[in-house]
């Protein structure tokens, strides 16, 4: 992440509310994902979990993106 990137992320959690949202939640799942991986093995459920968690993750990487992409073309 560049400097530019990484100052205006910063901007962004400052002043947008949504992009605070999503990047709250993209940590928290983060979190979660680390607990799961923290363990010597996962039931089936939890299986299922990690995947979800992934996927919805990624997604609100991407939505994180997409924010900062917006704002930098602005």
């Amino acid at each position: 992440m560049s400097v530019d990137t990484h100052e205006l992320r910063e901007l962004l959690l400052q002043s947008d509310q949504e992009f605070r949202e999503i990047a709250v939640k993209h940590h928290e799942l983060d979190d979660r994902l680390h607990e799961l991986s923290a363990r010597p093995f996962l039931s089936e459920s939890e299986q299922l979990e990690e995947i979800q968690l992934k996927k919805q993750k990624l997604h609100l990487k991407d939505q994180m993106e997409d924010k900062l992409r917006r704002r930098r073309s602005a």
